[in-house]
This record gives C-alpha cells, sequence and structure tokens, in this order.
C-alpha cells in the first residue's frame, strides 16, 4: 500500500475507534446512572482515553489528525499537501460513521439513528470555537520542533479539559459532528444543531492559526 490510501485508511480506522469511544461510553454511562455529571465524566475519561491511545497508534502513518479541521489547519500550513486534504475529509467522516454504527450495535441499537438532541445557542457555538481553537493550538505547537511525542497526552489533555469548561462539551471536530447525528443517545446532535456547530468549528480552526502565527515559532528547530 502506498503511502497516501495508508494515511486514508489509518484516519478511518482512528477516527473510527475515538467515535466508538465517545458514542459507546455515553452510552454505558447513561445506562449505568442518571446523574447526569457522572455520566459526563465518565464519557470523557473514556474518550481522552482513547484519544491518547490512538494517537500515538496512528500518528506514524497519517499524522492522527482525525479530524477535517486539524487537516485544514495543517494544509494551510503546508503541512498537509492540499490535494489530500479531501481525501484526509471524507476518511474522517467515514471512519466517523463506521464507529457510530460500531458503537449502537455493541449496545444493541440501531446501527443508524438521528439525534433528538438540540443543541442550540450563541453560547456552545462559542464553546465549539474556543474548543477548536485550542484544539489547533495545541496540534501546532506538537507538529513543530520535535515535540511531535507530546502529541497524545497534550491532545487529550486539551480535550478532556474543554469537555468541563465548554459549554458545548467540546466536539470540536466536524467528523465527530455528523457522525453523532446518527446516534440517537448521550452524546448524540440533532440534525439541525449540526451545521453551526461546524461553522464554529471552523471560525475556531482559524482563530487557532492566528494563535499559532502568535506563539509556535515557524521552525523545524528544537527550541
Amino acid at each position: 500500500m502506498t503511502a497516501l490510501p495508508r494515511a486514508l485508511a489509518a484516519e478511518v480506522v482512528g477516527t473510527a475507534g475515538l467515535l466508538a469511544a465517545v458514542v459507546g461510553s455515553g452510552i454505558m454511562a447513561q445506562r449505568l446512572t442518571d446523574d447526569v455529571g457522572v455520566q459526563l465524566l465518565a464519557n470523557a475519561l473514556a474518550s481522552v482515553a482513547a484519544l491518547a491511545v490512538l494517537i500515538a497508534l496512528v500518528a506514524p502513518v497519517s499524522g492522527a489528525h482525525l479530524n477535517p479541521a486539524v487537516s485544514l489547519a495543517q494544509a494551510v500550513r503546508r503541512d498537509l499537501p492540499w490535494p489530500h486534504l479531501p481525501g484526509y475529509a471524507v476518511a474522517q467522516v467515514a471512519g466517523g460513521v463506521l464507529g457510530v454504527v460500531l458503537a449502537n450495535l455493541m449496545f444493541d441499537l440501531a446501527p443508524l439513528d438521528l439525534s433528538t438532541t438540540a443543541r442550540p445557542g450563541g453560547g456552545r457555538w462559542l464553546g465549539e470555537v474556543v474548543a477548536t481553537a485550542g484544539l489547533v493550538l495545541v496540534v501546532g505547537h506538537v507538529s513543530r520542533g520535535g515535540r511531535g511525542d507530546r502529541a497524545p497526552w497534550l491532545v487529550a489533555a486539551w480535550i478532556l479539559s474543554a469537555y468541563w469548561f465548554t459549554s458545548s462539551t467540546s466536539f470540536a471536530n466536524p467528523a465527530v459532528t455528523i457522525a453523532r447525528m446518527f446516534s440517537d443517545t448521550f452524546t448524540g446532535i440533532a440534525p439541525g444543531s449540526v451545521l453551526p456547530f461546524i461553522l464554529a468549528q471552523v471560525a475556531g480552526a482559524a482563530v487557532g492559526l492566528a494563535g499559532i502565527r502568535l506563539l509556535v515559532p515557524d521552525t523545524l528547530e528544537n527550541p
């Protein structure tokens, strides 16, 4: 398998694993307790643990973007060739939907079930801007200067914190947002809420890129 197909396969597998963890842990938490705070804590811890492992596994193959907003930012920074961006985005969305199907089936639910959980409001959209901006900034930090070994724990740490301090619980990922539309469970998002979330994530990626220009030296040298 040549480099690009192998990278796209890695993005499918990595994003599928991430969504299986996000949605599956949400279903498990919802079945074990009625306490919403405990549900969110269980969902957050399982999701970020899986994310850290998946980044470590697939980063050597594809860079472990697992996120079209991250891939877009990497293309803007010329760390991903622009012609590769559409393939990365399609692979991430396809992997995300596959992971949701897997999670639903593991818990004896319909493979695809549109969510009825609306997530409206400017506060949530602002939360997505903040969560995505921070994620893009972290990725910009670790992708330059020989810091790649920090990616699993730094990215996971940011997402864990953003689960709790943002009003949106930090989707921060268009592929995750689209995929979570297909599970009517704790982590779902209604179709009508998807586009505003994605627009907020794109805006967040732009803010994150501005932050990189300010805070991250444009060099491959160790600091």
